[in-house]
């Protein structure tokens, strides 16, 4: 903007100092076109005396363009004129277009209000990343608004899928003990599979969570965002008030913290509607007008179908969950909740594993390897050496040592499991990886080291020693051995039996 002093300094020196343009816009630190401006408006420089430029001739398809497509962005108009011709550079050329563009008209918006308990609008935020052991998932916080008590539902999900979108809802109405008339959201995939204008084709699952929560399902128009500006607020002040600079540990931590938040100081802030008042007060106005639940929740579960390969295993959310082995090459379907994973054939639970977020992680059930192991024990020395390699990669090494030796596998692979089993993966890895350092690879030398580091500790050994049923080994008594042939053999050594004095000792063996 050039100011009222720097108008009256541009025509001075044109007109007292006889300074030309260039030179003015040099010395002021101005844009040469800005000086042209000031001149032009005091009539001082008329279009003849003004430099000619290469967009001149370009001007009236502009122009036509500009009418025809008002929105239309410099970068566009640039490659238009520059197929015809044009060969100025971008950065100018949108210069130009400003100077030429005409004014683009502002919308005024009407403030909106609601009634209580008419509208809720919800949305996803997303807020980085979340970590499960060594997985990074994406870190999504779903938020729904009260449209008119402003009363906030935090909740974080490790995902944005529709799953978490049913249960956001699901659990947001349960915080409020009611549902609303009408729920406003962007046009979300989990909401709104396409829209051609009005006709909009919803997600069959939020059709049927509306339907049970008798509440209606509107997108918002496209590209008005301020219809949804409620939950926009509600993001950004969940992101100043809450989420900035906060510490916690895992997701049930996280979330009990936005729990508290949502109670706290979310509802203590001031109504926007009347300072004088709290979210809270507004809250308690709206409460009685809210749509009653329902007798149960809806069902919230990830469904999905799936097939047993040749190993009694599901894919799952890129893990694998053990079936019965009776199952193998069946298609199944997996009911997963953020807690449970149940894998049903048809309508029987056939296996019921605690969810992991993690990735490539193996969750079993003993009892399915057990069935497994016992029909076909050949499959044995195989699982074992996979469960082995999983729990202790150590265990591969050790083993190659002990194949190029002559050494039983099998025997070494089984007692290398019953560690496993008696101390845990972490002590095994730690033993082997001593075993293999002091170059003593056998089963042997890694329970001794394992053994040691108990009596060190002061515990007793976590492999007892067992013998077998045979009742000639479990009753052999061992008498104690006799120490007399030590004694004749200290006599003997005593004996002197030469006259010069020499002792001579013989042993005859």
């Amino acid at each position: 903007m050039i100011t009222t002093e720097q108008e009256a300094l541009i025509l001075r020196l044109h007109h007292v100092e006889k300074w030309r343009v260039g030179t003015i816009a040099k010395q002021l630190g101005l844009h040469h076109d800005a000086v042209r401006r000031v001149l032009k408006k005091a009539g001082v420089l008329s279009a003849s005396q003004e430099r000619p430029s290469i967009i001149d001739t370009f001007l009236p398809f502009i122009l036509e363009t500009l009418k025809t497509y008002p929105t239309i962005t410099a970068a566009r108009l640039h490659e238009m004129v520059k197929e015809r011709g044009y060969g100025g550079r971008p950065s100018h050329f949108r210069h130009l277009i400003s100077g030429i563009r005409p004014p683009r008209p502002v919308e005024a918006y009407l403030r909106l209000k609601t009634l209580p308990g008419e509208e809720a609008q919800a949305d996803w935020a997303h807020f980085g990343k979340i970590l499960f052991g060594k997985t990074e998932r994406p870190l999504w916080a779903f938020v729904m608004v009260l449209s008119y008590s402003r009363a906030i539902f935090l909740k974080f999900y490790p995902g944005a899928s529709g799953f978490f979108f049913v249960l956001g809802h699901r659990e947001a109405f349960a915080h409020w003990n009611g549902s609303v008339r009408t729920v406003l959201y962007d046009n979300l995939k989990s909401a709104v599979l396409e829209r051609r204008g009005d006709a909009i084709h919803f997600h069959p699952q939020i059709l049927a969570l509306a339907a049970h929560y008798r509440f209606e399902p509107r997108p918002v128009a496209i590209a008005r965002g301020n219809e949804k500006g409620r939950v926009e607020r509600a993001i950004r002040y969940v992101r100043d008030s809450f989420f900035e600079a906060r510490r916690w540990k895992g997701l049930e931590d996280l979330n009990r913290q936005a729990f508290e938040w949502c109670e706290g100081r979310a509802m203590d802030r001031p109504w926007p509607e009347d300072t004088s008042l709290t979210v809270r007060d507004a809250f308690e106005e709206e409460r009685p007008k809210l749509i009653a639940l329902p007798g149960d929740p809806f069902p919230a579960e990830e469904i999905e179908e799936v097939t047993v390969g040749k190993r009694p295993y599901v894919r799952f959310d890129r893990n694998d969950y053990s079936v019965p082995h009776t199952l193998v090459g069946r298609t199944l379907v997996v009911s997963a909740s953020l807690e449970r994973v149940r894998i049903l054939d048809g309508a029987e639970v056939v296996a019921n594993h605690s969810r992991s977020f993690e990735r490539g992680q193996v969750i079993e059930d003993p009892r399915h390897i057990e069935g497994l192991v016992l029909e076909k024990r050949r499959a044995r020395k195989g699982r074992g050496l996979d469960r082995l390699g999983r729990a202790a990669p150590s265990s591969q090494e050790l083993l190659v040592r002990l194949a190029e030796r002559g050494e039983n596998l099998g025997t070494s692979v089984a007692m290398l499991l019953r560690l496993l089993d008696a101390y845990g993966a972490a002590e095994l890895e730690d033993a082997i990886r001593e075993c293999l350092r002091k170059d003593v690879p056998h089963p042997h030398a890694v329970r001794h080291v394992l053994e040691k580091r108990r009596q060190d500790q002061g515990q007793e050994p976590a492999l007892p020693l067992v013998l077998p049923e045979d009742v000639r080994v479990r009753d052999l008594v061992v008498p104690p051995p006799s120490l007399t042939p030590y004694d004749d053999l200290k006599e003997d050594t005593n004996h002197d039996d030469t006259d010069d004095g020499e002792a001579v000792a013989t042993v005859s063996v």
